[in-house]
Parts: structure tokens; C-alpha cells; sequence
């Protein structure tokens, strides 16, 4: 089973945002940064997946130069190769960008599984997977916590709203997004270190004319304020009041 994992490089989470002069995006330099999460444990399923059923586990990202960061680590971590888009533009890219950049990467690949994280710490879109299956062509299923490989494709557990759950069958290839926490993430050993030195990282051209699609026009970090409100009246009206705005307003009742 020939599998892609699509990574993204995030800030960390301990890094306290910084907004750029021109408010239209983070100041990367003084950032730090890592595998986003919820990649990272797309990356662990597939690795598992290769464990049980044999194949290759190829990592992809689009990003700065820096990305070959979160690349290596994936190699160390077990993956065997690695695709990257290399272009400065794709560090603050919409995910119709993201999704057609990584698309042209994993073009005559002929992958059989495309695994990504649910969405990404930063942006938070949750689209660029989806995006990416409507860009390579094959069907896709969102929030996935379990996958079983059957004969005549997959099998895969997606969890809804309320506690509730979905089985779906999917044909092969396929488009995975992957849930945080469906797995326990391994990390890369010394002799994994080592040997990622040794593996490949293709860098793949920005294609042509790739437009992003939507532009960020100000960004702002979030101004804490506190409002007291004294409630007066009876011990009785001012206790009804006070539930009343737990229920209604805080809506924490």
C-alpha cells in the first residue's frame, strides 16, 4: 500500500503570536515552529498501516525552506521519503493553494491512501483535505478514528456530533482527514535520526500561475475586558436573575 501523509509546519503552541507590521500576518521571525498536531498523528496511522499491511509511507508539504524541518523529523519517524513544495508565498496560503500545490507534488504518484490531519493549528480551515481529494479526483470521508483495510477498499470510523458515530466503505484510492488522538504518537529514535539523513526530499516547483484565492486584510490579537454588573433586589430576584444569565447568556447551565 503506497500511502501520502500531508504535513504542515505550525508556530508552537508555547509561542505567544506576534502580529507583522502590516497586520496581515504573524512575524515569522520571531516564531518557532512545529509539526501541526493533527498531521502528526496522520503520519502515525500511516506508519502503522505500512506495519500491517506493507508498502510505503511518503510525507508531502508545501511551505518555506524551513518546512524541511517537520520533513526530516517525519523521515526520522519512520516515513521513507519526502515530497516539498518549496515556495515562500505558501507559508500564510488559503487551503485551495495549499491543496492545489500539494496536488501537483503527488502528481504520477498513484497513491493508494491520502492521509491528512483533520485541520491545521493555525489556520484552522479543516478544508484542505477535502480540497485535495476534489483536486486528485478520488473520494474522501472527514474525522476519521479508526481505518480498516479490506480487500475491496477501506473501512473507516468517523465520529459526529453527540457522541455519535459512522462506518463508511470507500473505495481505493482514497482521501482520509485523521482525528487527533486515534492513535498513541511514537517518536523518532536515535538510529531514526540517523537514517533520515540518508532519505530523499524531492522539492517540487509552485505550479505556474497559482493564485491564492482569498487575502487576509487585518489581523488583531483577541483584548481580554471584565464588566461587573451588580444585580440588586430580594436574596430570591437576584438568585432567579443570576440563573437566569448563567442559563441565558454564559449559557454555562
Amino acid at each position: 500500500m503506497k500511502i501520502a501523509v500531508c504535513l504542515k509546519q505550525v508556530p508552537t503552541r508555547e509561542w505567544h503570536p506576534r502580529v507583522s507590521d502590516d497586520r496581515t500576518w504573524i512575524r515569522e521571525q520571531d516564531a518557532s515552529y512545529e509539526m501541526n498536531e493533527p498531521d502528526a498523528y496522520a503520519l502515525e496511522e500511516a506508519l502503522r498501516l505500512r506495519e500491517k499491511h506493507g508498502g510505503e509511507v511518503v510525507v508531502c508539504s508545501a511551505g518555506p525552506a524551513r518546512v524541511q524541518q517537520i520533513l526530516r523529523e517525519a523521515l526520522a519517524r519512520g516515513a521513507d521519503r519526502a515530497l516539498h513544495v518549496e515556495d515562500d508565498s505558501l507559508a500564510s496560503a488559503d487551503a485551495l493553494v495549499s491543496a492545489a500545490a500539494l496536488a501537483a507534488a503527488m502528481a504520477g504518484e498513484s497513491f493508494d491512501l491520502v492521509l491528512t490531519g483533520l485541520q491545521s493549528d493555525d489556520q484552522g480551515h479543516g478544508q484542505t483535505g477535502v480540497i485535495l481529494a476534489e483536486r486528485l479526483g478520488i473520494p474522501h470521508s472527514t474525522i476519521i478514528i479508526e481505518i480498516q483495510v479490506q480487500e475491496a477498499g477501506v473501512r473507516v470510523k468517523r465520529e459526529l456530533e453527540g457522541g455519535w458515530f459512522q462506518w463508511v466503505t470507500m473505495p481505493l484510492p482514497a482521501l482520509l482527514t485523521i482525528q487527533s488522538g486515534i492513535n498513541q504518537l511514537r517518536y523518532a529514535t536515535l538510529k531514526g535520526i540517523m537514517a533520515a539523513k540518508k532519505k530523499e526530499i524531492r522539492k517540487v516547483a509552485l505550479p505556474v500561475g497559482l493564485a491564492a484565492s482569498q487575502q487576509i486584510v487585518n489581523l488583531s490579537l483577541p483584548t481580554r475586558s471584565k464588566q461587573t454588573q451588580m444585580l440588586t433586589g430580594s436574596p430570591a430576584d437576584v438568585a432567579a436573575e443570576l440563573v437566569r444569565r448563567l442559563r441565558d447568556e454564559a449559557r454555562a447551565l
